[in-house]
């Protein structure tokens, strides 16, 4: 491929650094969203790596990937991103018991990780080599190619010890913190291990990762306490009592007793005497009790069985049951009038 320049597609580095973008303008050649995001990335974070000898030797590439030993990526279908608890398969899976989450043995784990610092190693290198003022298109690939290399290595790690954060949670039991939150700062924590764990030291990376995820359960737990005594009183909508459904209910209910009374009243609904009688003994519709701090307990005539308000009348129950549903009717009859009209 022949050296093409890309021209003014990319700022100068300097200015990427000063302005924290890269702005691209140059249509000859078009670089993906990825690539474009990616690129800012580079050009603009800061990147570090664990040096060792390995890296400046004559075939180092050639040494830590193509001789190296095959890994094969963990099977992380188990894992949700919000898990509630650590299921027993997440626990399984911190002890390799799961299904596809094979602990790494010594040999593996040190071939990755110097593959991840030897990505990150030369794109650090590659980045100091660049040419202030233009990038060119090889460049441009070359960084992507070294940065992503990189990325790939630092996620199967942190993959190959996904159930470690989750079984440390489990452990620590820390009721103050949700374990949603605590699950998510040991992610975190096992992220930053990742970028730091020095493998030349013969130390095992869950070792490592262990103290490391604890020291951030213990920030995690120190902050939370710290903001508790700031703010001592926090919003819980599971202990709010809502009440707003039963007091529109019983609004509604008010105001429809309101409605029967002005109507028994005046008698809109053309009921004889015995009518009203039936219907004000039989729901305690009365004159309206006066107001009270609690409108739950409202005063005033009590509802009467048909029984006891055919003893009252002088008939039977059955009779009036007769009487109450031709009254009700009426009524029904008259608010539909009223409303529709």
């Amino acid at each position: 491929m022949e050296n093409k320049t890309l021209g003014h597609e990319l700022s100068p580095l300097r200015q990427a650094r000063r302005n924290r973008s890269v702005e691209l303008a140059d249509r000859k050649f078009r670089l993906s969203p990825r690539d474009q995001h990616d690129l800012k990335r580079i050009l603009t974070e800061k990147y570090q790596y664990v040096d060792s000898e390995a890296f400046a030797a004559k075939n180092a590439y050639r040494t830590l990937f193509e001789e190296a030993p095959k890994i094969k990526r963990p099977d992380t279908s188990w894992y949700h991103p919000v898990m509630e608890t650590a299921s027993t398969q997440a626990l399984r899976a911190a002890k390799g018991g799961a299904p596809g989450a094979a602990l790494l043995s010594a040999a593996e784990e040190r071939a990755l990780f110097l593959q991840f610092n030897y990505a990150r190693y030369r794109t650090v290198k590659l980045k100091e080599s660049l040419n202030a003022n233009l990038l060119t298109f090889e460049q441009s690939q070359e960084l992507l190619h070294w940065f992503r290399l990189a990325e790939d290595r630092r996620d199967l790690i942190a993959q190959t010890n996904l159930a470690l954060v989750l079984a440390m949670a489990k452990r620590t039991r820390m009721s103050e913190v949700d374990f949603v939150d605590l699950v998510s700062e040991g992610n975190m924590a096992l992220l930053r291990a990742v970028d730091k764990f020095d493998v030349a030291r013969g130390f095992k990376f869950s070792t490592y990762a262990c103290r490391a995820i604890l020291k951030a359960f213990s920030r995690s737990g120190v902050k939370l306490s710290k903001y508790r005594q700031l703010f001592p009183t926090e919003f819980d909508s599971k202990l709010e009592r809502s009440d707003y459904m039963e007091r529109r209910r019983q609004t509604h209910e008010e105001d429809c007793v309101s409605e029967i009374r002005d109507i028994l009243r005046d008698n809109r609904a053309d009921l004889s005497e015995i009518e009203r009688q039936v219907i004000t003994h039989r729901f305690g519709i009365g004159k309206p009790a006066p107001a009270t701090p609690k409108p739950a307990a409202r005063s005033g005539p009590t509802a009467l069985t048909l029984e006891q308000v055919g003893r009252i009348i002088g008939v039977t129950k059955e009779r009036v049951r007769q009487i109450q549903n031709k009254a009700l009717e009426k009524i029904r009859d008259s608010l539909e009038v009223e409303y529709l009209t």
